[in-house]
């Protein structure tokens, strides 16, 4: 697949946009799920702008289709994978050299592997953020037993705002820079381990839109949160990232998100910043102010039933985001324009009934396009994509799932 920076934006005229995706897709049966070979170069490259010459690291949850991830990493200015598994971690180490898991693992098989495998011991980096997740390790395996197993620590990035409390994920208990001191004392001092990176991910700022539709004050509190949050983050991983670098030499310090890659590149103390949703443009991406990814990855289905002649039905839907339960969960209707979920039915599990002017010219047999609320998981629905260049389908590549492989 060709991802040199394009010189169109082909999105920009929904009609022809889609209409070449209905197009090239036209000999498959439905559900499809179709790259734009265009639109995905063009999300590549403006991510590598906004990082500002920071190295991204891709996440790859956020994709899940190892033939995308190895092809972004061969443009310059990507390196490495942000796996969300240990298991998916060895499996992608296979011809991936520089893999860290993003989350702490318990998977006592899949330390088993790494700990007896030299060349995925250098490869994979475990994430840790409490002794607890050290002890699981050496529970496997004892030092002298194994491998020395290369460790991130995580740093917690959320902000605790003196008007609004925490704010951000819970994810480390590891939030100021003494408690990484500690830490990285607990994990140099400890045989078997190597400590070589730090992670802090600042879901508040990368992951949460400031222009949310029909929400605009909400919008103005999120900027306030952001600059706020994204001025006491900056001082405070400094701090944490020179504390330990004074115990370890650091390899790597990981930050930031398709959503913050502007701010976190700003901040000195991060070498590298960790993104991958911004590749495929789910419809959460559209409520950015300070950037809009085209809509690379979209799923298409039919319809297969017309109850009335205003509505059309369309056989499943209900691929519903993880988050908090809310309308933006539902996959967006993209085109044919002017269609709305049935109310009282939603995107259902075998049928989702459509309203809306569209849906009087839809047929049995047309076909409606959908975006998923976010990147990663529409790959858990399919087996492959098909990657479409104008109204041809140039490849076909497979999803983890069309590979055999389920991590979580």
């Amino acid at each position: 697949m060709d991802l040199t920076r394009p010189t169109s934006q082909p999105w920009l005229e929904p009609s022809s946009y889609w209409g070449g995706m209905t197009a090239a897709t036209a000999s498959l049966d439905t559900p499809i799920g179709a790259l734009n070979r265009v639109a995905l170069a063009h999300n590549a490259h403006d991510m590598l702008d906004r990082a500002n010459g920071t190295t991204i690291r891709v996440a790859s949850k956020s994709i899940r289709v190892r033939g995308v991830i190895e092809q972004v990493l061969a443009l310059p200015g990507y390196a490495g994978v942000l796996a969300y598994t240990l298991p998916e971690a060895l499996w992608l180490a296979e011809t991936i050299d520089d893999v860290v898991v993003g989350y702490p693992s318990v998977d006592r098989e899949a330390i088993r592997i790494l700990a007896t495998t030299p060349e995925l011991a250098r490869r994979v980096t475990v994430m840790v953020d409490s002794v607890a997740q050290l002890d699981v390790i050496d529970s496997v395996l004892l030092a002298g037993q194994r491998e020395s197993i290369r460790v991130c620590l995580e740093l917690d990035a959320s902000w605790d705002s003196p008007i609004l409390g925490h704010i951000g994920v819970f994810r480390s208990p590891v939030h100021t820079a003494d408690a990484a001191r500690a830490l990285a004392l607990e994990i140099v001092g400890r045989p078997g381990f190597e400590l070589v990176g730090i992670m802090a991910y600042e879901a508040q700022i990368a992951g949460l839109t400031n222009r949310p539709p029909g929400k605009p004050l909400r919008g103005r509190i999120v900027d306030w949160i952001q600059r706020s949050s994204a001025a006491e983050l900056a001082e405070r991983r400094g701090r944490a990232v020179a504390a330990v670098r004074e115990i370890a030499d650091l390899q790597f310090v990981n930050g930031g998100g398709t959503g913050s890659l502007e701010r976190t590149s700003a901040d000195p103390s991060v070498t590298e910043i960790a993104a991958g949703s911004g590749l495929f443009g789910p419809h959460l991406f559209d409520g950015y102010s300070h950037f809009r990814p085209a809509p690379a990855a979209a799923f298409a289905l039919s319809v297969v039933r017309k109850p009335s002649p205003e509505i059309a039905t369309l056989l499943g839907g209900g691929w519903i985001a993880s988050g908090p339960a809310a309308p933006d969960r539902l996959p967006q209707l993209a085109w044919p324009q002017g269609l709305r979920y049935e109310p009282r039915e939603g995107a259902g599990e075998v049928q989702s009934p459509l309203r809306g002017l569209a849906a009087e010219d839809l047929r049995v047999g047309d076909r409606v396009w959908l975006r998923h609320t976010k990147a990663g998981e529409l790959s858990e629905h399919l087996t492959e994509f098909a990657v479409v260049d104008g109204d041809s389908i140039v490849e076909s590549l497979p999803t983890y799932r069309g590979e055999g492989k389920a991590f979580l």
